[in-house]
């Protein structure tokens, strides 16, 4: 081995099945060149990754201390230290007078990486429903929320917080569910949680640990809710549905004593529930000492008239109504709300305490600024704006390229059901036909008990993300495709950029 310790990296070091292990020395010169009050991590740190990666696998013996802080230009003292720490955690294994070796305790991480969000790579224009524009995220205003909150704070509001949620938000939670969707909303009975899903598991342990076995859900309905009550032990009973909503009579015959309803808006078929028909469900609750868990995902976006008010403000004893910002904010924030009867609220609140401990305080104590600000209600209505303009073009560019398609449901939400006339089917070759031009869609079978599929197209297009010159492009596009039978890829106009 050389003795410079500064540019040459040292000799090959004796080793058992690995003849180029003097290439993983090179990993530690940049170890041995950061500030001297850090040097002694960086090595040990650089030393850890090279096992871990496998670049020193198991069975490599390693420079004897004084060799290699020669050639790294370092103390032995920091050489010893870092054996002494790796070996201690099982990196490495040293023996009275046989050296140190790389041990076999390790297993090399698998590489690459893998990104695991719900996003799939690739197309050119995405109708696929459920995200909403996150270019409308109000940066500034969230930013300024965020400085107020920090300065503000309280140290005591840093430790481990009420599993329910800080009081300031849920008092302004409260407000703001009472005053915009009508519902009886007790801060006491309230809990902030991480969005609709959390809410979801924390209803599916409480039913569970009553002794329920199944939970009714909308067919067709949002697939996640098969997959969120089996986490907690709870099948799922598909329910069908008519025109007014959720269909009593099969829900009578199956002896579910809870269900999950999205009354404000339906997903994906886009009803909203008949009055008559909210009455029967309370009805049957009343009747069965059933659940209804109401899911208000997009309750604030009507667009032709006021919204409806929420279920649970007829009957709060009965209905488990849960609600989040993930789209009129952003999924990625987290947060959400369950108002719960109060027969239950104390075991939903022992739950949530041993699920997490309760959400972050920071970001709960900016939501709630925000809200009491007014912020949340002036992003509603940039939303809404925003939302109503991009299905108006959506609707109108179906109605241009692809005339006699019929869009079923209200004025509102994120999505449009679109039935397209028998011509443009069969639909497994008209989604192939998409997919060839870089369009993804979501068949409306994806979201019905064993995606039966028939030869109608029947879609569920989400437009929410996109901007109205996207939505167009992306039509245009499809149209082509399918009139042409051909990938004819055309590049898409990029979305404005929203300033925040």
């Amino acid at each position: 081995m050389t003795s410079s310790g500064t540019n040459s990296p040292p000799g090959p070091a004796a080793s058992e099945g690995d003849g180029g292990a003097s290439a993983a020395w090179e990993l530690l010169l940049p170890a041995a060149s950061a500030p001297a009050r850090r040097r002694g991590r960086a090595l040990q740190s650089a030393l850890r990754d090279a096992v871990r990666s496998g670049r020193l696998p198991a069975g490599t013996r390693l420079p004897a201390s004084r060799e290699l802080a020669a050639d790294l230009g370092v103390s032995r003292g920091l050489v010893t230290e870092a054996y002494e720490q790796l070996t201690a955690e099982s990196y490495l294994r040293a023996g009275r007078g046989a050296g140190t070796w790389v041990s076999g305790a390790v297993r090399p991480a698998a590489r690459g990486e893998r990104d695991l969000s719900p996003r799939a790579p690739g197309p050119e224009v995405d109708f696929r429903p459920g995200t909403p524009d996150l270019a409308l995220f109000p940066r500034s205003a969230w930013a300024a929320a965020h400085r107020t909150v920090l300065d503000r704070l309280p140290h005591s509001s840093l430790g481990y917080p009420d599993p329910r949620g800080l009081p300031e938000l849920r008092v302004a939670l409260a407000s703001l569910l009472t005053r915009r969707r009508g519902v009886v909303a007790d801060p006491e009975r309230l809990v902030v949680c991480s969005g609709v899903a959390q809410a979801t598991t924390l209803l599916g342990f409480v039913l569970r640990e009553r002794g329920e076995a199944e939970v009714g859900v909308e067919d067709p309905g949002s697939p996640e809710h098969a997959s969120l009550f089996a986490s907690t032990g709870l099948k799922t009973l598909p329910l069908p549905l008519d025109g007014e909503g959720l269909a009593v009579e099969p829900l009578l015959r199956s002896g579910v004593r809870a269900v999950v309803t999205t009354p404000a808006h339906q997903f994906p078929t886009g009803i909203a529930y008949s009055s008559g028909r909210r009455g029967e469900l309370l009805d049957w609750a009343r009747r069965t000492s059933g659940v209804i868990m109401e899911d208000d995902y997009d309750g604030d976006f009507r667009y032709d008239r006021a919204p409806v008010g929420a279920l649970q403000g007829l009957d709060p004893e009965h209905v488990v109504y849960t609600g989040s910002v993930s789209k009129s904010l952003a999924p990625g924030l987290r947060l959400g709300w369950l108002i719960a009867p109060a027969s239950m609220t104390d075991a939903i609140v022992a739950r949530k305490r041993t699920m997490d401990l309760g959400n972050p305080s920071v970001d709960q104590a900016v939501l709630a600024d925000f809200i009491a600000g007014g912020g949340y209600d002036r992003q509603l209505r940039r939303c809404q704006r925003a939302y109503r303009e991009r299905r108006d073009a959506l609707t109108g560019a179906l109605a241009g390229h692809f005339p006699g398609t019929e869009v079923s449901g209200i004025s509102a939400g994120l999505h449009i059901i679109a039935r397209l006339p028998e011509r443009y089917g069969p639909q497994d070759e008209f989604l192939r036909r998409a997919t060839a031009a870089g369009i993804a869609l979501r068949p409306l079978s994806d979201c019905t008990a064993g995606g039966a599929r028939d030869s109608t197209v029947r879609l569920v297009l989400g437009y929410a993300h996109l901007a109205p010159s996207v939505v167009q492009h992306g039509v245009r596009l499809l149209a082509e495709a399918v009139r042409h039978g051909q990938a004819s890829r055309v590049p898409a106009p990029r979305a404005p950029v929203v300033e925040t």
